[in-house]
């Protein structure tokens, strides 16, 4: 059993690509993937999104704002409602990002606070996306205690020191479809030295399909491929892999 920890269910192409999220369900149990976390990257859109997989107990949901999203709408009160919603597990897609928006590091700062802020008044993880923003990331995490509500640091492509420091403050780490580039070459040496017990799988979708599917839209099903190329670096079957990855999803999510 597999489960995809980060998906984008409401933005997969529901005109060409799948008849409808009923239909992206089911091939992810075909590919013997179990539960799904789509997550959240503006205000706007939660209701929505939280609309759409309303119907499937398999699928859970965070509430956050993305640092490449932080001009969009946002009320903190509005913000704090969503994030105590029931199916709500987790808080973000939240963190900073300088490298494609560095013009808006203070206000990714503020918001990336505020949602920490609340992550701990709720006791629900933090989802953390992060680019060439190490050292901010860990000390906006560090100084709002982030460690009594623990999370996940998506879509790891940063280097050891980083998952160290993380896992320290209690964070898992999260590998997508990038481990799986050819060009990925420090990014694999970094896995082989985490902890399966640390370990997260995700997709991403509908963005980085891992080979052999690059150049398709990414869906939950093929978060198998990632765990197999897991598996495959640290020398253990892709049964251990699944196992331990989808444990540490419900200790992490639902707790």
């Amino acid at each position: 059993m597999f489960v995809d920890s980060h998906c984008h269910l409401d933005k997969l192409d529901y005109d060409d690509v799948h008849l409808d999220i009923q239909d992206v369900i089911q091939k992810a149990k075909a590919a013997n993937v179990e539960k799904l976390l789509s997550v959240g990257v503006t205000l706007g859109s939660f209701p929505k999104m939280l609309e759409l997989i309303e119907p499937y107990s398999e699928v859970m949901a965070s509430c956050g704002v993305h640092p490449l999203d932080v001009e969009s709408d946002f009320s903190l009160e509005l913000f704090k409602q969503y994030a105590s919603h029931n199916r709500v597990v987790a808080i973000g897609e939240t963190g900073l990002d300088y490298h494609y928006q560095p013009e808006t590091a203070a206000l990714q700062k503020t918001r990336f606070e505020q949602q920490v802020e609340v992550a701990v008044e709720v006791n629900k993880p933090l989802i953390i996306h992060t680019r060439n923003a190490r050292e901010d990331t860990l000390a906006i995490l560090k100084n709002g205690s982030a460690d009594k509500c623990g999370g996940v640091i998506h879509c790891f492509t940063e280097d050891l020191p980083f998952a160290q420091a993380a896992m320290e403050l209690g964070f898992y780490i999260s590998i997508s479809g990038i481990v799986t580039f050819r060009q990925a070459k420090e990014l694999k040496e970094v896995v082989k030295q985490l902890p399966l017990e640390r370990l997260l799988i995700e997709t991403d979708s509908p963005y980085l399909a891992p080979v052999p599917h690059r150049g398709k839209e990414n869906h939950p099903a093929y978060v198998v491929e990632v765990a197999a190329y897991i598996a495959q670096l640290k020398g253990v079957s892709l049964k251990e892999v699944g196992e331990k990855t989808t444990q540490n999803y419900h200790n992490l999510f639902l707790r």
